[in-house]
């Protein structure tokens, strides 16, 4: 009974007619009280309210027969806007209404933000109505939609009783491969110049035989087939195309620098979008792609290693594998993470380390690349804050500002100084915006491939 009292107390709350009713009631009390004769009018007029607004309170009860469905993708992209459906269906009962009137508001995920809630519907006995409303996602991962709020009305608006409709559905929040989709039309032959990515062909030897053709003006004479030129009698020259057949392992740093942001993604966020767009486009070309993280000592989810597989089909096995996979805390260990990849990967491979360099990175870094140029072409990816671009073209107003200035300008001089130890000692490197990475590490990738490095 305390139970169901305190259930009762907590789910039901009145209305605005309520209100003017007891209003109203106590307008009316106050001229009775000056007019002696009238009083029972005014007990009449009180017990007919009290049995309206009962009967009203029997009727909102008596509302059982509504339910809910979501319906919305069971995949969704990191930033995007996406579409949710709800749909209501209604059934009358003898003592409630035709018409139903509720507000709605669904328990959408914590990492998301919403647009077109609340909604007051109207719902008819016996149909079937539709509410939209919109989701951002705001993190990867698994969300969970666990039910859905109403408001209801009572038929005479004098009580709103609060009901939770069992209704779940779970979505996973991918990386935006809305994007990637978009690469995929973009990344052919005749296309990539539209992202700003350049592709260089390079005639000559070490190359794949692609095809015989008519020789063109600019050809190098040792394209020329002279079997085919005999035979057909017009020089023919061979045309060749980029090796296939390489493997490309991104080697993706999960420790806590990557969890600094820069706009909405953090770094890690947009290491995973390079990864996926050069994923692609290396797919593409015939090459084979695998990932490995490091800096995950001590979490045991985060440790991903996905050896290099080939065909289109690999891009949505890597979406599948890092959805869910976030930057942690610890400390990146480049000679840990290295080792590892050298364990696992024995045939020699283009090993692109995406990461957030630091000054005091300088001898470890150097140590464990030391180790994996020995067998693999290394390109070390970093991150650059776009924080220090904004401090140096910052005005100088006082000496506080002076004094981040000139820090600011120490801490780059030290960060180009191990750049700099990189290029000495023949490694590719890359340090970059985080919105640049991604057309910058597709251009390295390809002036790689055209030049026969790998």
């Amino acid at each position: 009974m305390l139970k169901f009292l305190k259930q009762f107390i907590t789910t039901l709350k009145p209305n605005k007619n309520l209100f003017f009713l007891v209003i109203g009631l106590f307008f009316l009390a106050c001229i009775v009280a000056f007019l002696p004769d009238y009083q029972w009018f005014w007990w009449l007029t009180f017990a007919i309210g009290i049995a309206l607004i009962l009967w009203d309170l029997i009727r909102l009860y008596g509302i059982r027969k509504l339910t809910c469905e979501r319906e919305l993708a069971g995949r969704l992209s990191l930033g995007l806007w996406h579409d949710v459906t709800l749909t209501f269906h209604y059934e009358a009962t003898e003592f409630s209404t035709g018409e139903l009137h509720l507000d709605v508001f669904d328990h959408y995920p914590v990492n998301c933000e919403y647009r077109d809630l609340p909604q007051h519907l109207i719902l008819q006995s016996g149909q079937w109505t539709k509410l939209n409303y919109a989701i951002k996602p705001l993190k990867r991962g698994d969300e969970i939609f666990p039910s859905v709020q109403c408001l209801l009305h009572s038929p005479w608006s004098f009580w709103l009783k609060n009901q939770l409709i069992p209704c779940h559905s779970s979505a996973m929040v991918y990386p935006n491969f809305a994007a990637i989709s978009q690469y995929s039309i973009l990344a052919m032959e005749n296309h990539l110049s539209q992202l700003g990515i350049r592709k260089i062909r390079r005639r000559g030897e070490g190359m794949d035989f692609n095809q015989l053709r008519e020789f063109r003006e600019g050809d190098s004479i040792k394209q020329i087939d002279w079997k085919a030129t005999s035979r057909l009698r017009k020089l023919i020259s061979r045309e060749y195309q980029d090796e296939k057949d390489q493997e490309i392992i991104f080697l993706l740093d999960c420790g806590r620098r990557m969890l600094s942001h820069d706009g909405e993604l953090s770094h890690f966020d947009h290491a995973l979008n390079a990864m996926l767009l050069l994923s692609y486009i290396a797919l593409h070309q015939g090459d084979a792609v695998g990932f490995n993280t490091f800096a995950t000592t001590d979490n045991e989810h985060l440790k991903r290693w996905f050896p290099a597989r080939k065909s289109m089909a690999t891009i949505h096995s890597i979406l599948n594998n890092v959805y869910d996979l976030h930057a942690c805390t610890q400390t990146p260990d480049y000679t840990q993470g290295i080792t590892d990849l050298l364990l696992r990967q024995k045939k020699r491979a283009l090993v692109i380390v995406l990461t957030n360099l630091r000054d005091e990175d300088n001898q470890d870094l150097l140590n464990a690349l030391k180790l994996l140029t020995r067998k693999h072409l290394v390109i070390l990816a970093s991150l650059k804050e776009q924080l220090f671009e904004q401090i140096n073209n910052k005005p100088i107003n006082d000496f506080s500002d002076a004094l981040l200035f000139a820090s600011s300008c120490d801490y780059q001089a030290q960060r180009q100084k191990m750049l700099d130890n990189l290029s000495i000692r023949g490694i590719n490197y890359l340090d970059v915006p985080p919105d640049k990475l991604a057309v910058s590490l597709v251009n390295r990738y390809l002036d790689i491939k055209s030049s026969g490095q790998l």
